[in-house]
């Protein structure tokens, strides 16, 4: 997976994109996710989507599995190169148990056979969306803590965490061989330049900063036929 993910803004009007190359389907998965009140964008092909998809807004991708040119599973790829988090909804009238596995280890968060049930549909794409709008909060506030911390200097943020662990200014003058009126100048301009008010903040602070956020989304209730490949 890349390193760099693209943050939506978690501000933005949540949109559910529909790959399938079958227009009445396209038509009829609209209807049904439009009638809840998403806005909808709908493509014939997994190219047309990498085309002329809106990256900036979340939401999530109702992904056919099997199209002509790239298939659902190759789109699901692309998307992790990119650095994508947008949760991927595999629908399948050919699913079987090694699709669903693949997509599902790629980090698909649900696999539905078709013909779709309207109201599962809807109830997955609804847990969806709530998920990546939480997901791009959380990525956007520890984007603005790292840039917060990439402003301190090294001896700044050496002075910051030992005072998050709740060291007083005399006992970081020890530890790093300062004078503790340094450390005192050193303390304030960190906590200055973190909008920190004292420890308990800093350690917010340096939490959010040094905890990676898992971008999977978690799974749903994967259809049973679909894993199983039907009857």
């Amino acid at each position: 997976m890349t390193e760099e993910l693209f943050i939506p803004s978690a501000a933005a009007k949540p949109l559910v994109r529909i790959v399938d190359d079958d227009a009445k389907v396209r038509k009829s998965e609209a209807f049904v996710l439009s009638i809840e009140g998403w806005d909808i964008a709908a493509y014939e092909t997994a190219e047309a989507f990498l085309e002329g998809d809106d990256p900036t807004r979340p939401g999530c991708i109702v992904l056919d599995v099997r199209m002509p040119g790239m298939s659902g599973l190759e789109l699901q790829a692309e998307l992790i190169r990119l650095g994508r988090t947008t949760p991927v909804l595999f629908l399948s009238g050919h699913g079987d148990i090694g699709m669903a596995v693949l997509a599902l280890k790629r980090g698909a968060s649900d696999f539905l056979q078709k013909p779709i049930i309207p109201e599962k549909l809807q109830a997955a794409v609804a847990r969806l969306v709530r998920w990546h709008q939480q997901i791009c909060r959380s990525l956007e506030e520890r984007q603005r803590t790292l840039e917060l911390v990439s402003a301190l200097t090294p001896r700044e943020l050496e002075v910051a965490r030992l005072a998050a662990k709740g060291l007083s200014s005399r006992e970081i003058a020890q530890v790093l061989g300062s004078a503790e009126q340094t450390v005192k100048q050193q303390r304030s301009t960190a906590l200055h330049k973190l909008d920190a008010r004292g420890p308990m903040e800093l350690a917010d602070i340096f939490r959010i900063a040094d905890e990676p956020i898992d971008v999977r989304a978690p799974l749903g209730s994967i259809d049973e036929a679909a894993a199983g490949g039907g009857q």
